[in-house]
């Protein structure tokens, strides 16, 4: 039997462009001699449409396009994922489905039974679990068909109190077929192709994983779907941040030679893909073509400028140099020299007269008031106000530039620095993203070594340095991590040798900056917990862990 996987970007809501796409990989497949093509969970609406599924006219829509898509299930079997009816009386009036397609007619629903509820998930407010189960038979072929989380109850602890396969097996299928959306994290490519791994060696079946690209909003998939023998090898595994098609001549007691990609957590090369493709695709499919930021010829600023470049074209992305008073000569020369490294036009606007303007409006009502961070803020507010006004005239996103050290600590000043409508990475820690900047210039230098090399700084007041106010960002980074990634207490990193009334300031700065990061763009997720949609924190607390 020859099963196609397609691994496909969908746009959440598009259903007559993505049953396009599906319909291009059903007739390459058909023209391949293909039985079967598996596309991705929810693949017909894209994964996840949210509130969009209470709407009763985008369920009878996602229907429409399911006829669509039985016209083309003739001389080959299509599975898909989309939302069906329940048809309870009591219970969610939706399943979350894998739909069998054969002869033009549908040969059988499956529904997922694990609907996670964690992290950037939840499905349980949507649909109702599966509680039957059996096995789809097309061409003498018994297939257990899961969907994404189905699979992931594997191993203690278990978060559920069902194991689909487990009872699945006892219908003595011949191959798992796994229709996945599975988001990209840097700490999560291995553990997910470990546990895809397990299932073959426990179930002693192969598995077709069939998982999506592309980024919806926040959300960013990586692909990376599977054939896996019954004894483990991972014999196919289609590339990542791309849409890709392959076909498997798959026979029953065939073991096929381990043909997987070397990727590992936390590599460079996928965090740098991801936010590639997480730029590209949400100014896509939200119909921007150009994007403005920031540069001040730091390493944040630079970053962002090539990354954007390489996403949008560096033609499509004006940097716009905003110095001040403060603002050092060697960093408006290395803004440019960046922009003219990547080909990218620029614009240098001074903020002194604009800030001299301010200020003396304030003046009178700031009497008897000693200079503090106030006038810094003014600063960084009149920037965002010259961007957010090129960003009018031209038609243009503005890029976000924090990342997720100083974001998680309140380094940065709402309706300023944090104005834009995507903060591409806003999910880099510091030390993070200058690896990255080395990422960028692994050929050739495109951010000027000048940037890497100078002490971080605001600028915002003579000799600023962001250690006047931070702790060094090796030591900062580690106790963020602990604290947001690891989710362990003050007491527990102190026990771990770092100073108590370090760790109790971090942690109390970020705490108390969760309602800055509420107002904040939003941050392209390649962590587990990022920042508005992976962690969610109240707003108003004194916990302070």
């Amino acid at each position: 039997m020859k099963i196609v996987l397609s691994q496909l970007n969908y746009t959440i809501g598009d259903l007559d462009g993505n049953v396009n796409k599906m319909a291009e990989h059903i007739n390459r497949a058909k023209n391949d001699g293909a039985d079967i093509i598996v596309f991705s969970e929810l693949s017909i609406c894209g994964y996840i449409p949210k509130d969009m599924l209470n709407y009763q006219s985008f369920v009878k829509r996602c229907y429409t396009a399911l006829d669509t898509l039985k016209a083309y299930a003739n001389g080959i079997a299509i599975i898909a994922g989309m939302p069906t009816r329940s048809g309870l009386t009591k219970g969610k009036k939706l399943y979350n489905s894998a739909v069998v397609m054969a002869d033009g007619e549908i040969l059988q629903e499956v529904h997922k039974t694990l609907l996670p509820t964690y992290d950037v998930f939840d499905e349980y407010r949507y649909f109702e679990p599966n509680t039957s189960f059996n096995l789809v038979e097309y061409k003498g072929v018994k297939m257990a068909i899961t969907i994404c989380e189905d699979l992931w109850n594997l191993d203690a602890p278990h978060l559920y109190s069902t194991t689909p396969m487990d009872e699945l097996m006892a219908l003595q299928p011949d191959i798992m077929i796994n229709l996945s959306g599975s988001p990209y994290s840097y700490n999560h490519v291995e553990d997910r192709k470990n546990r895809m791994v397990a299932n073959a060696k426990q179930y002693q079946l192969p598995l077709v994983y069939v998982n999506q690209i592309g980024a919806h909003t926040d959300i960013l998939f990586d692909g990376g779907s599977m054939f896996i023998n019954q004894t483990g090898e991972i014999a196919e595994e289609l590339n990542y941040f791309q849409e890709d098609y392959r076909c498997i001549d798959w026979s029953k007691d065939e073991v096929y030679p381990d043909n997987s990609l070397d990727y590992k957590d936390e590599d460079i090369e996928l965090i740098h893909d991801a936010i590639v493709m997480g730029i590209r695709d949400y100014f896509g499919k939200m119909g921007f073509k150009k994007a403005l930021l920031g540069s001040s010829g730091g390493i944040d600023s630079a970053v962002i400028h090539a990354l954007a470049a390489e996403a949008l074209g560096p033609e499509n992305v004006m940097a716009v140099l905003l110095p001040s008073k403060y603002s050092s000569t060697g960093s408006v020369v290395d803004a440019e020299t960046l922009s003219k490294n990547l080909n990218s036009p620029y614009k240098i606007i001074s903020i002194e007269d604009m800030v001299k303007v301010v200020e003396g409006t304030l003046t009178p009502h700031f009497d008897g008031y000693d200079v503090d961070v106030t006038e810094e803020n003014i600063q960084a507010r009149s920037r965002g106000l010259l961007l957010m006004a090129l960003s009018n005239k031209y038609g243009s996103m503005v890029l976000n530039t924090s990342n997720k050290s100083e974001t998680a600590v309140g380094y940065a000043t709402l309706y300023g620095d944090m104005c834009g409508g995507l903060s591409a990475i806003g999910d880099l820690y510091k030390m993070q993203v200058y690896e990255m900047a080395r990422y960028i210039n692994r050929d050739r230098e495109i951010i000027p070594e000048e940037i890497i090399n100078k002490a971080p700084s605001a600028e915002l007041r003579h000799d600023q340095k962001d250690s006047d106010s931070l702790p060094p960002y090796p030591v900062l980074d580690k106790i963020l991590m602990l604290y947001i990634e690891e989710q362990k207490g003050w007491t527990e990193i102190v026990a771990m040798g770092y100073d108590e009334a370090l760790v109790r300031k971090v942690i109390k700065l970020v705490d108390r900056n969760e309602y800055k990061r509420f107002q904040a763009a939003p941050i392209l997720r390649i962590s587990n917990l990022a920042f508005g949609v992976g962690r969610q924190m109240p707003l108003v607390g004194r916990f302070y862990n």
